[in-house]
């Protein structure tokens, strides 16, 4: 087995029995996991491999953050201690945390009724506001302050969030739709796993962004042999070269409201057990970031479809629970929608891993998250209005 973690050491720390069966489960991009049997029952192991995201010290803040929702009763699958109380165990300078085993599938927009959808959106408050609960404020407060010293702008173009996951930790993966945020162009990808103490920003630069899809177009020309890849990959970076130049004016102010947020709500981190959410899973991003622009992130990825268009009628039922639960305005929505937009607009996350890494695990995911933000363009007022309306 691959990356075979240290069992022996990991489960005498723990008291979970001896170990029966390790087998690898879909890996995200960051992290690896494990289903786990011993002699006491079945687990979910989690290695956090990736060096940004595997500071105890953060991993432990997780952990406790998942431990503070499940008592107000939010779906989460909190870490088991080990023997001396810790909930991170540390073999050979690896990080590793030991979880319960949740059965559920992952379940994308199209597989939900319009009430589940608003479920999924009271969900998501829900988890905006017990996180307001059970968080320390000093990481809100210390983000509001770099906003005001900043006048809401930054220098270095903003802070990009993690680039995004394939299928995390879990069962059943039914698809393999976009699983990711963004990754604001001309900055490489860094984790939003600490408190950012400034993360407030006015939108990716669109000369960096003119700049990466000059880059980009030469990359594709160079490779060989070309491919029907290469093909989408140049026709979409001159339609989005164009589109830019046309809405260049319309980069947007600071952003919202910031708080406490999972980081990377999507399809992949969230496991259903028949209609209900069973666990909230991968909450290696937790951050203080801006709230609205999470749920319009995380509803441009359950609602896009295959041909690159957004559920409406879902988003609206998803958004209108939404801020009820988290106490959102229409107008921070709404200002949420153009900042996500202008972030898609610029947002070549999948073509950089392609010709910049040779990764190609996003690729399938191309096809529609490219054409979203054309017909996101074209149908702007639209979203708003599933947003605020």
């Amino acid at each position: 087995m691959p990356h075979a973690p240290p069992l022996g050491a990991l489960l005498r720390q723990y008291a979970a029995g001896s170990a029966l069966a390790c087998d690898p489960v879909d890996q995200g991009l960051l992290n690896r996991g494990y289903r786990l049997r011993t002699t006491r029952g079945r687990y979910f192991l989690k290695h956090h491999f990736d060096p940004e995201t595997a500071a105890p010290e953060a991993i432990a803040r997780q952990h406790r953050a998942t431990e503070r929702l499940a008592a107000l009763g939010v779906p989460v699958a909190p870490p088991f201690p080990a023997h001396d109380g810790r909930t991170v165990a540390v073999v050979g300078g690896h990080a590793y945390a030991l979880h319960p085993w949740i059965e559920g599938r992952h379940r994308h927009g199209a597989q939900l009724t319009a009430e589940q959808c608003g479920r999924l959106g009271a969900l998501l408050g829900v988890v905006h506001a017990s996180l307001e609960r059970v968080m320390p404020r000093q990481g809100r407060e210390r983000a509001e302050k770099g906003a005001r010293a900043d006048g809401g702008a930054r220098t270095d173009g903003g802070a990009p969030p993690a680039g995004p996951h394939l299928p995390p930790p879990g069962q059943d993966a039914e698809t393999a739709e976009a699983a990711g945020t963004r990754e604001a162009s001309g900055t490489a990808p860094r984790e939003a796993n600490l408190v950012d103490a400034n993360p407030v920003d006015t939108g990716a630069d669109p000369a960096a962004t003119f700049a990466l899809i000059d880059d980009l177009l030469a990359r594709v020309r160079r490779h060989r042999p070309a491919d029907s890849f290469d093909e989408l990959a140049r026709h979409r970076l001159l339609e989005r070269r164009a589109l830019l130049e046309q809405h260049v004016g319309r980069r947007p102010p600071h952003s919202g409201p910031v708080g406490w947020v999972h980081g990377d709500f999507h399809p992949f981190n969230l496991l259903y057990r028949g209609d209900a959410p069973a666990a909230i899973v991968d909450w290696d991003r937790l951050g203080v970031k801006p709230r609205a622009e999470e749920a319009v992130r995380a509803a441009a990825i359950f609602f896009v479809r295959p041909a690159g268009t957004l559920d409406l009628p879902k988003t609206r039922a998803y958004a209108r629970a939404y801020r009820r639960t988290a106490g959102a305005t229409p107008s921070e929505l709404a200002a949420a929608v153009h900042r996500v937009w202008w972030e898609r607009l610029n947002d070549f996350w999948m073509l950089r891993w392609h010709y910049e890494r040779g990764d190609t695990r996003a690729d399938p995911q191309f096809p529609a998250s490219s054409a979203l933000v054309v017909w996101w363009t074209r149908e702007y007022d639209a979203v708003c209005d599933a947003f605020a309306g």
